[in-house]
């Protein structure tokens, strides 16, 4: 008896210690449960847009978000790869990809106002390429411990993040139907000794990804995700608009030759493209160097999900 009342016990306590794991780590619908750390593989699709010196919205410019020309979106995708350490925190690999843009002459409606940015007339288009390493950090999870109780964890979870990537950009403008890389014109001066505080840009730089996100478990093994994340720039050249005032055109001989020569001429100031019988002061406002530029995205994204494990009946 004293056999049987032992082996009842342990089965007791097996039985007992299986429902406390499986009310600890159990998925929604009680047929997977976690492991502490999952993995998702997945892709994203949506639009990229800029905020840099040229464009941007109708009036003189404005601050961050508010002067963002959205008649510039263009398309953008990435592939990523995730952990996640108990649904809270992740670390995340992404690779992403897209194009930027902007026009002065989004502004034509401004034309004689705007302080002179619709005359301005310049413009630019760069391929971004990026790949990055961030983290999520998602709120319900981190300040509530789901395994205390039989409460079911929701299936969605809000979460900011942030990290450091590295990406790289090539911008370029358009003369009679071509399409001219900007970066080795030297349109503002950049490496000519009468400018020595203008140093040539580079193509490849890092960045600060900012965002927030919820995702949404559609499954065991999907998950939907819609985002928003902005990238912080070291650079204000993502447009290759920076200086204040407009380089000299006569140094530009003493620099360039041929096609490059001719090509930065007609590239550097563009207002002769507006008005032909414009003449060049000598102290016209280019760009605006007190504010770097930047880029974001705005995405939805499918992953698939390793690491749940299927409870044994």
């Amino acid at each position: 008896m004293k056999r049987v009342a032992l082996l009842f016990g342990i089965i007791l306590l097996i039985n007992s210690s299986v429902q406390k794991v499986a009310a600890q780590f159990y998925f929604y619908d009680n047929t997977y449960f976690d492991n502490p750390v999952l993995f998702e593989i997945g892709g994203s699709a949506g639009i990229m847009n800029c905020l840099t010196d040229l464009g941007g919205k109708s009036g003189v410019g404005k601050k961050f978000i508010k002067d963002v020309n959205f008649g510039n979106t263009q398309f953008a995708g990435s592939v990523f790869l995730s952990a996640t350490y108990h649904n809270a925190v992740a670390i995340r690999l992404e690779g992403t990809f897209g194009q930027v843009k902007a026009h002065d002459s989004i502004l034509k409606s401004d034309k004689g106002k705007g302080f002179g940015r619709y005359e301005r007339n310049l413009s630019f288009r760069s391929t971004i390429s990026e790949i990055s390493l961030t983290a999520e950090f998602h709120p319900i999870f981190i300040f509530k411990n789901w395994t205390d109780g039989d409460e079911q964890p929701p299936r969605y979870s809000p979460y900011l993040l942030a990290g450091v990537g590295f990406f790289s950009f090539n911008p370029q403008a358009k003369l009679l139907n071509n399409w001219v890389d900007l970066q080795p014109l030297s349109t503002e001066g950049q490496g000519f000794k009468e400018y020595p505080d203008k140093t040539p840009y580079k193509l490849q730089q890092m960045n600060i990804p900012l965002g927030a996100g919820i995702k949404y478990e559609l499954s065991s093994l999907f998950n939907l995700r819609v985002e928003a994340v902005y990238r912080k720039l070291s650079t204000d050249y993502l447009d290759d608009v920076s200086g204040r005032l407009y380089a000299d055109p006569t140094l530009f001989p003493n620099y360039l030759t041929g096609t490059k020569l001719t090509n930065a001429l007609l590239l550097n100031d563009r207002r002769y493209e507006i008005d032909p019988t414009f003449i060049p002061v000598g102290r016209d406002i280019r760009g605006n160097p007190k504010n770097n530029d930047g880029y974001f995205t705005f995405n939805v994204k499918f992953s698939i999900l390793f690491g749940r494990e299927r409870i044994k009946k």
